[in-house]
């Protein structure tokens, strides 16, 4: 994927944390080393990410912290909105030393929003205050276990990461199989294998990462539902109640979402994330 930086001075001495946008998808996806630390940001829509610690589906609101010199690979899911914070080598000393991910609070958001890089080659008060903001924030915010897991097998992966292109891809299991010229039954034990997951509870939960960044936007029920690739509403809502034990309006009421940065209020209650000890 490539890292549209907000400018081409890489080597600012005074500044430690430069700003850029998350960009297109690097067709080849081959992991990638950097000798800078880096924050990638999910703002709208579905990132795979994969690192160290394993493959996972990462959804709006969350942030992935790569550490300066580990592989990493990452893939956007169209559409998606996304930035990404470069932190230099030596401001990555008090930093988690290992890949980690966690749920974007609102101030780090609006931090990695207006940091920028520098074309006069010098950094303002209010640059360093937002560099110092990013750093404070990655080392206090509870480490998760966001999204959900990623095969590894290139035949399971191929077949994930299309699903994530269009989630209302409802072809079926035999269909997803004859695909990638593998068994039914391989593919059925395999996937659990993996990911700790039933191919069907896999798509509902990438379906339902995607419902709950829609609806906390203000996407009516019935679009949503739809876009997804429900037959009917009402199967949707089924579904949703099964998983979240509510309906979405009632869940909407109960994170107060609705509107702009509702997203980032999601996290709480996603059933996919788990706290890091």
């Amino acid at each position: 994927m490539r890292l549209d930086r907000d400018d081409e001075h890489a080597e600012d001495r005074d500044l430690f944390v430069r700003g850029g946008r998350i960009g297109i998808v690097d067709a080849s996806n081959e992991p990638q080393t950097r000798r800078c630390g880096q924050l990638l940001a999910a703002f709208d829509g579905l990132m795979s990410l994969w690192t160290e610690s394993g493959r996972r589906l990462v959804p709006a609101g969350h942030c992935a912290w790569v550490p300066p010199e580990h592989p990493y690979s990452v893939r956007a899911h169209e559409p998606f909105t996304g930035r990404v914070a470069d932190i230099r080598k030596e401001a990555c000393l008090t930093l988690p030393q290992k890949p980690c991910s966690f749920a974007t609070s609102g101030l780090l958001r609006e931090a990695i929003l207006r940091v920028r890089g520098s074309e006069s080659g010098s950094c303002n008060a209010e640059q360093q205050l937002l560099a110092m903001i990013i750093c404070q924030e990655i080392r206090r915010l509870p480490q998760t276990r966001v999204g959900i897991a990623l095969p590894s097998d290139p035949r399971l992966l191929r077949i994930t990461t299309a699903i994530a292109d269009d989630l209302a891809d409802n072809r079926g299991l035999e269909q997803w199989a004859t695909w990638t010229g593998m068994s039914t039954r391989t593919l059925v034990r395999r996937f659990m294998q993996e990911t700790g997951l039933s191919f069907t509870e896999w798509r509902q939960q990438a379906r339902l990462m995607r419902a709950l960044e829609w609806l906390a936007c203000g996407t009516p029920v019935t679009t949503v539902a739809l876009d997804l690739g429900y037959d009917t509403v009402s199967a949707f809502i089924a579904m949703f109640r099964r998983a979240m034990g509510m309906t979405p309006t009632a869940y909407l009421h109960s994170i107060g979402a609705g509107g702009p940065g509702a997203v980032g209020r999601l996290s709480t209650g996603l059933p996919m994330e788990d706290r890091v000890s």
